[in-house]
């Protein structure tokens, strides 16, 4: 039984759905229409702006939402300080925050211990036909690239939730931009939120307020709907951390061009600009307009002659993104600086360059395993304007996080994520939560490109792809040309983390860094990425792969960190065409002594590194043919199957 018939069935009572269908045709096609007119005239009392200065649009969005909702309250955001400041005073009071008064404007948040990463079996694409979300597959496969649910269904799921789930609570209504404001790159929603958590991690991940409804005028927005699904009575006390993790659902209602989001208050589920907006109804909207939405960094890198370059790379979350595009880099003269840890938007221009934007205005990064020594540049953006989550913290107003530098802590009482005081090493738990966070905004990062926030985006020249692969995967190779960089990205794999539900350590299938988040069917993505190389007007950048977590006997072969430099010095001196290539069945690799190994410390097997074993390669083409038949089956282009039968010759030919 797939995601979408368990949903389905436990909410059978609730929503008197027979046959897995919504009996109320007229209720669903109200919903559809955005106008839920059977419901009381009730709009709650404006408290903070003004409903009437609102474009229509927006205004009927509100009032519809709040006779469904019921909200106490409505705030309509302006974006300024002060705004923030009493949000926080309030969190304070209610128990959400504390001040880590070590810090500038720091604070930490505690979640409910059952709402603590995305959900992603219980996040939804809802579209009138299946096959626009999910890839035309054999009837007993069950796809991992996504859960579709039908709108009239998912329609009736979300009745048994939001009517009333606001009561005694306060909607705000968050204006917000993803891309800088007036861009012709950028997008702009409309969030509905009872929580004021989500308000501030907002204000820190996208650009939010007054000047965005002055940006919108009438003109369309992603609407956007989330509530925690704790409505507050007389007679209860309100939670610390409201949600109801039971009855979590994340919808995505593409041609309404609206998100809803219920139950979670965790920022993957709730911040909606981001990975539902920016990634999985960015990737629909670039389909149809001509772009990409992708799960990408974007870096510049300036070598030793003042050359600069912009590269973009796709790993999946908690792989190294943030640390890669906040490096610095251990060769002497080489600088790197940082346009975007996560999710980059691209197109192409009227010369036919690739340029990018980072549509988010801050990090939401995985916090364990950053330290000065990993990633001095994040360590340094968060000592101020930080929002924390299931960090553990210290008794003198810190934070503290596995991975993290130990200096001074002997003395130091630590209490965990859970709440435990005088946290001990080697108690047999995590003191912080392994996909604890920090929200902190783009602009404090000490080596933020200058281009940044630039509304024409930075010229990409190359795109890398990689995750965290244990064994038989060098450390770079470079595609033969575009259609096999296409493959490479198609046939991504990675160790999972605990950036999602995932528990241990499995190699499992993420095309492009994307499995998560794709928006429709993977085997549309492909064609839409595959379709670029035939315009030959079309400067299309050079495609790589790179594997830093590769294992040997004692441990990992490369020392990664500041010491990936080498690895992006070479693919820019590929990418300005020097001949450093040699020829192998995955692609080109380094010729031997090509990579610049000088001042490093530590010795590297580089045999080790670059060694493709037969059994392991005859193995992973194999499990790949099977992968592309049983997850995309009759939508696989040919030109993909193509690209792996002539891997297979090449790998059965070693």
């Amino acid at each position: 039984m797939g995601q979408t018939d368990l949903l389905i069935n436990e909410n059978k009572q609730e929503t008197n759905m027979a046959n897995d269908k919504c009996p109320d045709e007229t209720l669903s096609r109200k919903l559809k229409d955005n106008c839920y007119a059977c419901a009381p005239d009730y709009t709650g009392s404006v408290l903070y702006g003004n409903l009437n200065d609102l474009p229509e649009k927006v205004k009927c969005f509100i009032q519809d939402k709040a006779k469904q909702c019921q909200p106490e309250y409505i705030h309509i955001c302006d974006g300024t300080e002060k705004e923030r400041d009493l949000l926080l005073y309030l969190l304070q009071k209610d128990g959400t925050i504390k001040p880590l008064n070590k810090y500038e404007n720091c604070w930490l948040a505690r979640t409910d211990p059952d709402d603590v990463a995305r959900v992603e079996s219980k996040t939804f694409i809802c579209t009138t036909n299946k096959t626009d979300t999910i890839p035309n597959t054999k009837d007993d496969v069950v796809s991992t690239l996504g859960n579709w649910m039908s709108p009239s269904d998912m329609d009736c799921l979300l009745e048994s939730r939001f009517p009333g789930c606001m009561k005694g609570r306060t909607m705000f209504v968050i204006p917000f931009s993803m891309g800088p404001i007036g861009s012709k790159f950028s997008k702009i929603g409309i969030q509905l939120t009872d929580s004021a958590y989500v308000v501030v991690s907002m204000r820190i991940m996208s650009r939010i307020g007054t000047s965005v409804l002055e940006s919108l005028g009438n003109d369309d927005f992603i609407k956007c709907l989330h509530s925690v699904g704790k409505p507050v009575t007389s007679v209860q006390k309100a939670d610390r951390w409201p949600c109801n993790p039971k009855q979590t659902v994340i919808a995505h209602y593409p041609e309404r061009h609206e998100i809803c989001s219920f139950g979670s208050g965790y920022g993957g589920n709730s911040l909606l600009g981001k990975k539902c907006m920016a990634l999985r109804i960015g990737s629909i909207l670039a389909r149809k307009e001509r772009w990409f939405a992708e799960h990408m960094l974007i870096m510049g890198i300036e070598n030793p002659a003042g050359v600069k370059k912009y590269f973009a790379a796709a790993f999946p979350s908690a792989c190294g993104k943030t640390n890669l595009a906040m490096m610095e880099p251990s060769l002497p003269g080489y600088k790197v600086t940082c346009v975007g840890d996560d999710i980059a938007w691209m197109r192409f221009d009227e010369n036919g360059q690739l340029r990018a934007i980072n549509p988010e205005a801050g990090f939401f990064g995985v916090a364990p395993g950053t330290s000065k020594k990993t990633n001095p540049n994040a360590m340094k953006t968060i000592e101020k304007n930080t929002i924390f989550t299931n960090v553990a913290s210290t008794d003198d107003g810190g934070f503290y996080w596995q991975g993290l530098d130990k200096t001074n802590q002997d003395n130091i009482q630590i209490t965990s994520w859970m709440g435990i005081k005088n946290w001990q090493h080697g108690s047999g738990t995590d003191p912080a939560h392994p996909n604890s966070r920090f929200c902190a905004p783009a602009n404090q990062c000490p080596n933020i490109d200058e281009n940044w926030e630039s509304s024409e985006g930075v010229s990409i020249e190359a795109i890398i792809f990689g995750g965290r692969r244990p064994e038989g995967l060098p450390l770079v190779f470079e595609s033969f040309d575009w259609t096999h960089g296409v493959f490479l990205g198609a046939s991504l794999k990675s160790e999972t983390t605990a950036a999602a539900e995932y528990k241990g350590k499995l190699v499992v299938h993420d095309p492009f860094a994307m499995r998560p988040f794709f928006g429709y069917n993977f085997g549309h993505y492909l064609k839409h990425w595959l379709s670029f190389q035939a315009n030959r007007k079309l400067n299309c950048p050079k495609i790589f792969h790179v594997n830093w977590f590769r294992k040997g006997p004692e441990g990992f072969l490369w020392p990664g960190f500041g010491e990936n430099i080498r690895v992006l010095d070479w693919i820019f001196r590929r990418v300005q065409g020097e001949d450093c290539h040699v020829m192998s069945p995955v692609g080109y690799i380094p010729r031997p002594g090509s990579l610049n190994m000088a001042g490093l410390k530590q010795e590297v097997d580089m045999n080790a590194l670059f060694e493709l074993p037969v059994q392991f390669w005859r193995a992973e083409v194999d499990e790949l043919e099977h992968y592309f038949n049983s997850q995309v089956g009759s939508d696989l282009p040919d030109k993909i199957k193509q690209e792996l039968n002539q891997l297979k010759q090449r790998i059965y030919n070693m």
